[in-house]
């Protein structure tokens, strides 16, 4: 039954060496590979579905591209997406783990561990793909002035309120307030989703086996027993962190630069190396757990160093996939309710407001440079890149290579 899937998971594979700009980046891509090129889905389930995934834990982007899979051919074919999608990037994140390690790094620091000059244009081509998902997806979500008052309430809210909590918050104020109106019904409701309970139950137990085994390592000294809170330690990530790969950083520093040892594995500044390294890397930025599980068993020697890469990245990603699996169901089954069906209109407009807004933010962030002079020539690779996207049938693969090769020539 997969035969007939290989040209989907060809498409993922590609895909993940060319989706850059972390989660709202990644939205733009989507509309173009898979609404706009492939037609699995409509860009109205594309909405629904990403909005969705932005009230669980874990990574948004990758249980949205594992949706469309589940779509398509179920949850074989979700989990074969997984492992295509976060491969290439979790590869790669786990050899600099090794880079850093191996390196003096009393030589070779911060900005110098990223070939700038290659990855010069990525970030602001990646603003320009969020401004293009956004765009697209205004035009069918935005139609009355209730929704577009509901994308700017989102978007000044996600500007001026820096916590991982407004975007779940955004989206259950947004749905209260398009329940208001009593025109929209829901088309009759189909045979409901079976709801598989198992997911559930592993997810809790697995939380429970790894808190146990982690106090049994520490209280009865284990050997290696680094390797049994790294697993605990990422499981617990992947069930609590909202807000994407960002919202990793304060966690991940506390749990490995702060505190004392034993448990102060990693320096400030390996971490924040690895966070800059992984803005250039394609695919999720939960791939940062790769480099830190290799970086926190790094002292064990080489085999010890790849364990900790591959228990610190299935730890991370297990929770928030069994949680996608047991609650898309009964998603599926409460949205044909007169109540959530008229929530899914303001949450819809309210995810294009935050796309908008996590545009302007990205843009900000790179629109000056050192000495404080603003970048013309980023504002220009957004404008073009936009342009690009939306006005011409160029994929997006061959933009993100041109403007690689742009800024190794450039530079």
């Amino acid at each position: 039954m997969l035969l007939r899937h290989i040209p989907f998971l060809k498409t993922v594979f590609i895909y993940s060496f060319t989706a850059f700009g972390g989660p709202q980046g990644h939205m733009g891509m989507m509309v173009k590979t898979f609404v706009q090129k492939r037609k699995d889905l409509t860009e109205d389930e594309l909405l629904e579905y990403n909005a969705f995934c932005q009230m669980l834990p874990g990574p948004s982007s990758t249980q949205t591209v594992m949706l469309i899979a589940l779509k398509r051919g179920g949850i074989s074919l979700a989990l074969l997406t997984l492992l295509l999608w976060a491969l290439p990037a979790t590869i790669i994140m786990g050899a600099f783990s090794f880079f850093i390690h191996y390196i003096d790094t009393g030589v070779i620091k911060g900005s110098k561990l990223v070939p700038q000059n290659l990855f010069a244009y990525i970030q602001p081509m990646s603003v320009g793909f969020v401004f293009f998902a956004a765009a697209k997806m205004m035009q069918t979500s935005v139609k009355f002035i209730a929704t577009a008052s509901i994308m700017v309430g989102s978007l000044v809210a996600t500007l001026f309120i820096h916590s991982p909590w407004v975007f779940p918050g955004l989206l259950v104020v947004s749905g209260i307030i398009s329940n208001f109106s009593n025109n929209r019904i829901p088309t009759p409701q189909q045979k409901p989703k079976k709801i598989n309970w198992n997911n559930l139950w592993l997810f809790v137990l697995l939380f429970i086996i790894a808190v146990i085994l982690s106090l049994a390592a520490k209280n009865n000294n284990w050997a290696h027993a680094e390797i049994y809170h790294l697993f605990e330690n990422f499981y617990r990530f992947g069930a609590i962190v909202f807000g994407g790969g960002q919202a990793l950083l304060p966690y991940m520093l506390y749990q490995f630069v702060s505190r004392p040892a034993p448990h102060h594995v990693l320096e400030a500044s390996q971490l924040l190396t690895g966070f800059g390294m992984v803005q250039a890397v394609p695919g999720p930025v939960f791939s940062i757990c790769s480099f830190v599980g290799g970086m926190a068993m790094s002292q064990y020697g080489g085999m010890w160093q790849v364990l900790g890469c591959l228990v610190a990245t299935l730890a991370v990603f297990l929770p928030s996939t069994l949680l996608l699996f047991f609650l898309f169901p009964i998603y599926e089954n409460l949205k044909h309710h007169v109540i959530i069906y008229r929530a899914l209109e303001g949450i819809n407009a309210a995810i294009v407001g935050i796309i908008i807004a996590s545009g302007i933010i990205l843009f900000q962030s790179i629109a000056f440079d050192a000495s404080l002079a603003f970048e013309w020539t980023h504002l220009l690779v957004v404008i073009i890149t936009f342009c690009l996207l939306y006005f011409t049938k160029i994929p997006a693969p061959l933009i993100v290579v041109a403007w690689l090769l742009m800024g190794w020539a450039m530079h």
